[in-house]
């Protein structure tokens, strides 16, 4: 759904985020792979707000895309809550 309103850049960061918190969880004892997925989800955030702000249409908007773009908010929204947990697995896997 998120092809029909927001870039691929969009969906292409938010997967590779994905890809590198799939990472961090499977290596438990590496503490790169949390720094860099923290850093990503950090600045994943940055951009989401970015993609939503310049390519939220003003009209024409079908239930379809309205869901679309509801998700990404939504997504958007719960990502400050990933970051804190993200940021505690930091704390317990040792990081200052």
């Amino acid at each position: 759904c998120m092809n029909y309103i927001l870039p691929p850049s969009y969906v292409w960061g938010n997967f590779s985020v994905l890809a590198v918190g799939i990472w961090a969880i499977v290596q438990r004892d590496s503490l790169d792979a949390i720094v860099m997925f923290l850093a990503g989800l950090l600045l994943s955030v940055l951009t989401d707000i970015i993609h939503i702000s310049i390519f939220y249409p003003s009209h024409g908007l079908n239930d379809t895309k309205r869901f679309s773009l509801g998700m990404a908010i939504f997504s958007l929204l719960l990502k400050p809550l990933s970051c804190y947990l993200v940021y505690r697995m930091y704390r317990e896997r040792g990081g200052e």
